[in-house]
C-alpha cells in the first residue's frame, strides 16, 4: 500500500518560426531541484506549415533529454549516497 503521494508538475514551453520549433521542458522535484532541457525540430522547407508537428517532435526530444537528465541525476545520487560508483542507469 502506498502511503505518500508525491507530483511532479512538467512545463513545455515553444518558440516558434516559420521554419523551426523550440521545445523547453522543466520539471520541478520535491525537494525543490529543478530539471531542464531542450528539444529542437525543424521544417524542411518543402514540407507544408504545420505548427503542432514541429511542437510534438521539439516537445518529444525535450522529454527524452529530461529522462536522460533524471536518471542521471538519480545515478549521481545512488552513487553519493553509497560511496560507490554503479552502473549508469541509462543503459
Amino acid at each position: 500500500m502506498l502511503e505518500t503521494a508525491v507530483g511532479w508538475h512538467v512545463e513545455l514551453k515553444f518558440e516558434e518560426d516559420a521554419h523551426r520549433t523550440r521545445a523547453v521542458a522543466l520539471v520541478r522535484l520535491p525537494d525543490g531541484s529543478e530539471v531542464r532541457s531542450h528539444g529542437y525540430a525543424r521544417r524542411h522547407p518543402v514540407d507544408p506549415n504545420q505548427p503542432r508537428v514541429g511542437e510534438e517532435i521539439a516537445g518529444a526530444r525535450a522529454l527524452n533529454e529530461l529522462t536522460m537528465r533524471l536518471l542521471t541525476k538519480a545515478h549521481d545520487e545512488i552513487d553519493a549516497e553509497s560511496g560507490r560508483t554503479s552502473r549508469p542507469l541509462t543503459s
